[in-house]
């Protein structure tokens, strides 16, 4: 293992999380993914002090986040802020008719940011959600041993994902949502998924469901 996969796998350790299955390189930058951060905060007991919107338009959002992780005695209690930057087709890309979360992926960018830099990560790996553009390079090479599978492009990753998240906006039914997400050809697309990518289309379908009334009688098992 190289000697910087190594730093990473030391402090991911801590919190309990392992090197392979959550960060793999782009282009040989070190990325991981939004899951794990928020995994890790949780177990650090990073808290978030409420955002500060810095610019706020139709297609960007700019919005300056505080994190803060107690320390082992009083006064040794650590406080970082950085940005979270989305602006939609510049570092945000958004497919065919999926709608563009600009709040949403700024403060994504935002808090991962600042639990990296409280876990002393920052510089040596980047979230998932960093930059569209590391959507766009090729697939990633193998950061683990011979035995971990290396994830699939981050543009094909991306391209699924936001057809996916498409035809979910456009079920107008409970029942629609859950023919959905049952049927075979979307299993196996979602099977294909890293797991956060995933846990991210499952949640954005639980999400529709409950827009459009569920829980309720439809007959049927969610399948989100």
């Amino acid at each position: 293992m190289r000697t910087a996969d190594k730093q990473i796998a030391d402090i991911l350790v801590r919190y309990g999380e392992p090197f392979g299955g959550n960060v793999w390189r782009v282009q040989g930058t070190a990325v991981i993914y939004h899951k794990t951060l928020e995994r890790i905060a949780a177990q650090a007991g990073i808290v978030f002090e409420p955002p500060t919107i810095i610019r706020s338009e139709r297609d960007e959002a700019v919005i300056l986040v505080t994190g803060r992780l107690p320390g082992a005695k009083p006064g040794t209690e650590r406080v970082e802020w950085s940005l979270g930057e989305a602006l939609v087709n510049v570092n945000y890309r958004v497919s065919g008719k999926q709608a563009a979360y600009v709040y949403a992926m700024a403060e994504k960018r935002g808090k991962d940011r600042v639990i990296l830099k409280l876990i002393e990560l920052h510089g040596l790996v980047y979230s998932e959600e960093e930059a569209d553009e590391f959507r766009a390079h090729q697939p990633a090479v193998r950061a683990v041993d011979e035995d971990f599978e290396e994830p699939p492009a981050f543009d094909e990753i991306t391209e699924a994902e936001g057809d996916l998240k498409r035809r979910i906006d456009e079920a107008e039914t409970i029942n629609a949502v859950t023919d959905l997400m049952l049927d075979g050809a979307t299993q196996a697309v979602l099977a294909t998924m890293p797991a956060g990518t995933r846990d991210e289309v499952r949640d954005y379908a639980k999400a529709r469901l409950v827009a459009l009334g569920w829980p309720k009688r439809s007959g049927r098992k969610s399948a989100a």
